[in-house]
């Protein structure tokens, strides 16, 4: 028989499910090379190869037999071939940006070791798709508030989380989605640089973002009486502000996220949060030009900088802390753990703080590639993100489960219901 790629889901999967990959009709202890391609959707081409040989039974099962040295990784990685894709051009970072079309996931068989490798062998197609049957996407245009709304399928209410990302601006709704296909009602919320928002983020006013706290607290598919915020980077820190001042919020989670105001004016009412001073002297540059930023922000426990530390003591909601150890971008750990104490220094309830070693900034959903560095805006160069792969990967992994279980436990009083597949 001629070889086969076996996959499990066979022809589709969402995106931050495990698949299951082996190759069957190989010769006995064959060598090959599997290799995965995936293209975004501006057409770039993200890459990851690695060396196998099959058993005696020419069988190849990914979830059992190692990866040999040479490839993109080495080890038993089941899941390697989609966590150490690789851009063809450099700092780009996988993003997914119509979360109504699935990835299409290229496998390949090819014979032998070699550099480019042998003939092809095998090839299959397989959707890595973001929306599970029966969700709901809803665009909404109320008010100023410019977001998406995710519903799942059945009947609700559902438990009500607001999702924010960083300073890239827009409207990112693929980690939005993909939480919704585990339960929970989701708002993917863009604050500047999308429509007719600002396209600048000189100046946040906390009004925008409690005009969507209230659109989701009076929702019907919403069950109350309180919702969650997760965010990550600079939507981190909006959630910190958010939660310590807006009403209707019970639970909070941020991913390498500030508790000190950065980057831009926050206002609310008569109250002016000042931005965490920063010095462009601190920042180094490698010789392949990419910047290294952890240390620009200035210590916002000291000096007139204090101004810039958001009252998180105001908070009447639970906080998780998601941090990468190897984060670049700014020292997320000191963040949450300087929190953590301004928090108990005022009689509020510890935070849960998880942190992962070698994981860098920007924590994905599971099997979103590492990106290692890439373009920042207000930089205006590439800077590095920080993180290992696979310790970056296994952390994506683990964080997803903390975060859904963190809103189950404080939105709806149960542990998570497992998941059913597509």
């Amino acid at each position: 028989a001629a070889p086969s790629i076996r996959l499990s889901p066979a022809a589709r999967s969402l995106f931050d499910e495990p698949l299951a990959i082996a190759v069957q009709g190989l010769g006995p202890r064959q060598q090959v090379t599997l290799r995965a391609s995936l293209r975004d959707e501006t057409g770039e081409l993200f890459q990851a190869c690695a060396r196998y040989q099959a058993g005696d039974d020419g069988e190849l099962d990914l979830a059992r037999c190692p990866a040999l040295p040479g490839g993109s990784f080495s080890g038993l990685e089941p899941m390697g071939l989609l966590w150490a894709l690789q851009p063809q051009t450099p700092f780009w970072r996988l993003v997914k940006r119509d979360v109504q079309s699935p990835f299409l996931l290229q496998l390949e068989v090819l014979e032998g070791h070699r550099e480019p490798p042998g003939r092809l062998l095998a090839q299959a197609q397989h959707e890595r798709a973001f929306l599970r049957d029966g969700v709901q996407r809803v665009p909404v245009r109320e008010g100023r508030i410019r977001a998406t709304l995710f519903l799942p399928p059945g009947n609700g209410p559902f438990p009500g989380i607001i999702d924010l990302y960083g300073t890239g601006g827009g409207l990112p709704e693929y980690r939005a989605c993909l939480l919704a296909n585990h339960g929970f009602a989701v708002l993917a919320l863009a604050f500047y640089s999308y429509e007719d928002l600002p396209k600048e983020m000189k100046e946040l006013h906390l009004e925008y973002f409690e005009e969507a706290v209230n659109y989701m607290l009076q929702h019907t598919q919403v069950k109350g009486p309180g919702i969650g915020l997760l965010g990550i980077s600079k939507g981190g820190e909006l959630c910190v502000s958010m939660a310590s001042f807006l009403k209707g919020i019970t639970a909070t989670a941020l991913i390498n996220g500030s508790v000190a105001n950065v980057g831009s004016v926050l206002h609310y009412k008569d109250i002016t949060i000042p931005p965490l001073g920063f010095n462009v002297k601190r920042i180094k540059v490698n010789e392949s030009g990419i910047a290294d930023i952890v240390d620009a922000l200035n210590n916002p426990l000291e000096g007139p900088d204090r101004q810039s530390f958001i009252p998180l003591e105001k908070a009447e909601c639970r906080f998780l802390f998601i941090v990468g150890k190897d984060d670049r971008n700014w020292k997320s750990e000191f963040f949450a753990v300087e929190g953590s104490k301004h928090l108990q220094a005022h009689g509020r309830e510890k935070p849960e703080i998880v942190c992962y070693p070698g994981a860098g900034h920007y924590i994905e959903p599971p099997f979103f590639p590492m990106c290692a560095a890439s373009m920042h805006l207000l930089v205006g160069k590439p800077v590095m993100w920080g993180g290992e792969p696979k310790a970056h990967c296994e952390a994506q992994i683990d964080a997803w489960q903390q975060i859904q279980a963190f809103f189950h436990k404080h939105l709806t009083g149960k542990p998570p219901r497992t998941s059913s597949k597509l």
